[in-house]
């Protein structure tokens, strides 16, 4: 059996399966009815406070209204306004956030080109996402920095540069550019493509040796025709001029990537090599000087569903994640099994009380998942218990809801595990870029301590926008499984990115046995106000 999966923005370790059947249909609208009344409520909004009055020697006056990221519920409390049910019309976003952007408000600044990069629910525009993400970025915004370097690296209104957007994350980071983990990285990323322009130049040479003969060949040809019909000379006419076409697009093509080539640094200055610590290894005192704050996890399982199949591993993927995460790291843990979609937002939004600033979040989610075409962008939702058959999505929980509590949420750093069909599509960003699968770096005191520093918003996911599988491992799927046993072999200081490699390779592996394609992702959610953050799980021993 298939199990779908969405994209979230927190590591999220959520198992959602079939739970009870739905009332009676003659009770079903009003039900409906109510739920959706209490779920508005928890949705994270853009919200305009009013100005506060203030006294100033004898003089009042009235502060400025003040853009916050808070639920309906409470922007209603405070006397806020907000535009509900219309959350994907960027232009009333736009409107609260933009007066505090033109006044120089770095956040603000960002938020306005997120917006425009997103489009929610219409067009990006990364002309405009650049112009702010440079204004923040200027002075000093994380956020802003980090987000430029994605567009470079995806090439999205600039072109495509890898080292460019290297140095928009190392500038994220807060490394210097003679940092070693990011010279790793850009000598990497350099090596990367010198070796593709080399192959690009070798396959255009051969390009262009081909049709150059081709060209000789052509030119016989129709120095022959002069003899023979207007028709025939007309024709191999146009075959030279084609030909001779292509020539003049490949040699310029060839001069532009021969001086890119030429272009990139070449040094034969020794460079020290960074320090060899095994993948997962402890390193010694690093629990003395790194403090990684206090460990939260939420877990949603989701396995018996009222009007669909239900799945067969969700509920024991999230009895045993529960039990190695108390055990073995010390996570204070929140469970939810067979929830309907009230009781999983309602657990989403309940994390705001409890999770501090330099704490960190797990959210676990394993269930169906679905997704819906709005426009040309795909739309991922998680399925709780009393969710209805496609396309009926009226009690499922879209991404946007998970996103938008992430960016809300205080913690410094969340991770988002999601074993579901259509998983992936909780984040559109890149994977990681400034590391890579340089795998030493993971367990390195100075990696950890500048991660430690920036805010992190990841996803883990059991495959991308496709279905996943369902169960062969037992009583667990074979992502839970791989997910779990990484956790559980570890002992020693385990970075996200670190552990997204072990579980891929063995689900991958996996899947093949039964011919099936599946392939983890492991992204940032960058709308959730990620800063190059990671997450790290610390068993207790090493912990202070």
């Amino acid at each position: 059996m298939r199990r779908s999966y969405l994209p979230v923005s927190l590591l999220f370790l959520i198992a959602v399966y079939p739970s009870g059947t739905f009332g009676a249909n003659d009770n079903r609208t009003d039900r409906a009815h109510e739920g959706q009344v209490q779920v508005a409520d928890l949705y994270v909004v853009d919200c305009l406070l009013p100005g506060q009055v203030r006294q100033l020697g004898s003089r009042t006056y009235l502060t400025p209204r003040r853009p916050i990221h808070t639920t309906a519920a409470d922007c209603r409390l405070r006397g806020g306004e907000y535009v509900a049910y219309d959350r994907a019309d960027y232009k009333s976003a736009l409107k609260v956030w933009m007066a505090a952007a033109e006044t120089g408000d770095a956040d603000a600044q960002t938020n306005v080109a997120e917006i425009f990069e997103r489009g929610l629910g219409g067009e990006p525009n990364y002309e405009a996402a650049l112009i702010w993400y440079r204004k923040a970025a200027a002075q000093g915004n994380t956020r802003a920095q980090f987000a430029l370097g994605t567009l470079y690296e995806q090439g999205l209104g600039v072109e495509q540069d890898q080292r460019e957007a290297l140095n928009w994350y190392r500038l994220a980071w807060g490394l210097t550019e003679d940092n070693l983990i990011f010279e790793s990285a850009a000598n990497r990323e350099q090596d990367a493509l010198k070796a593709e322009l080399a192959k690009g130049l070798e396959e255009k040479d051969a390009q262009l040796e081909l049709l150059k003969r081709q060209l000789k060949d052509m030119e016989a040809k129709l120095s022959a025709s002069a003899s023979s019909s207007k028709a025939a000379a007309t024709d191999a006419q146009r075959e030279t001029s084609t030909l001779k076409s292509l020539i003049v697009q490949i040699e310029a093509q060839r001069i532009k990537d021969s001086l890119q080539m030429n272009a990139l640094p070449q040094t034969r200055e020794p460079t020290q090599a960074a320090p060899a610590v095994a993948p997962g290894e402890s390193v010694a005192g690093l629990s003395k000087d790194l403090k990684f704050g206090h460990y939260y996890a939420l877990l949603i399982g989701n396995q018996d569903y009222q009007q669909m199949a239900s799945l067969n591993t969700p509920l024991s993927d999230v009895a045993l994640a529960k039990q190695i995460l108390e055990d073995k790291y010390g996570f204070t843990v929140a469970v939810v099994n067979d929830g309907d979609n009230t009781a999983v937002m309602q657990a989403i939004n309940d994390l705001n009380d409890v999770v501090g600033e330099n704490d960190n979040l797990l959210l676990f989610y394993a269930g169906h998942g679905s997704r819906l075409s709005t426009g040309k962008n795909e739309v991922g939702y998680w399925l709780p218990a009393n969710a209805e058959m496609p396309p009926r999505d009226t009690f499922w929980v879209p991404n946007e809801f998970v996103t938008g509590h992430l960016s809300r949420l205080k913690a410094k750093r969340v991770l988002v595990v999601v074993d579901s069909c259509y998983a992936g599509l909780l984040s559109s960003e890149p994977s990681f870029l400034m590391i890579g699968d340089n795998r030493a770096n993971y367990a390195d005191p100075e990696f950890i301590r500048f991660k430690l520093q920036k805010r992190a918003r990841l996803l883990l996911s059991s495959g991308g926008d496709q279905p996943v599988l369902d169960g062969g491992a037992g009583n667990h799927s074979i992502f839970a499984r791989a997910f779990l046993d990484a956790l559980q072999n570890n002992n020693g200081v385990l970075a996200a990115p670190e552990l997204f490699l072990r579980v891929r390779d063995r689900v991958q592996a996996a899947a093949a046995v039964v011919d099936f394609e599946q392939r983890p992702e492991f992204k940032t959610i960058k709308s959730a106000g990620h800063e190059v953050g990671d997450f790290f799980f610390v068993p207790k021993g090493l912990a202070h």
